[in-house]
């Protein structure tokens, strides 16, 4: 187990877990936002999510706030509109921060002292919970260099 398998967390419902939760997956952790350009981008999402979870693998979405506002609802709000719009299965967490003081300790952890560029930024996590590879956020979900990163990890034996 990791550190970072270990950090507290909320889902958007409420409950406490942490990565921890999905140990033995490879995740694809995404700050997300429901009124930003890029916000098309949770229907790719969920699609990744549905052809590969069955392989081991999790998209795992964390509304952000950070960028411009994008992202102003409740976590009810925010659920809500996800399963209207795109209807998005994978799961969601309770809306964080991923810059400044207040950013969240999963994203401290994941971004190191870069700050997150924008929303929709993609963090590829190993089955052992380790960072292997980070995405800008103009990266779409069916982006060759994404998808074979995936791939990659869904066959490495650790």
């Amino acid at each position: 187990m990791t550190a970072i398998q270990e950090i507290p967390l909320r889902t958007i419902t409420g409950e406490s877990t942490t990565l921890n939760a999905y140990a033995g997956q490879v995740l694809l952790v995404v700050n997300v936002a429901s009124k930003c350009g890029l916000t098309p981008q949770y229907d790719g999402l969920e699609k990744l999510h549905e052809q590969l979870r069955d392989q081991g693998f999790s998209v795992l979405g964390f509304p952000a706030n950070d960028f411009a506002g994008q992202e102003p609802g409740t976590d009810e709000e925010i659920a809500e509109f996800c399963r209207s719009s795109f209807d998005v299965q994978f799961p969601l967490f309770s809306k964080i921060s991923v810059l400044g003081d207040d950013r969240h300790p999963l994203y401290a952890e994941l971004a190191g002292d870069e700050d997150v560029r924008w929303n929709f930024e993609k963090f590829l996590i190993s089955r052992d919970g380790e960072m292997v590879g980070r995405f800008a956020p103009t990266v779409t979900p069916d982006a060759e260099e994404l998808t074979s990163a995936i791939e990659r990890e869904i066959a490495a034996v650790r």
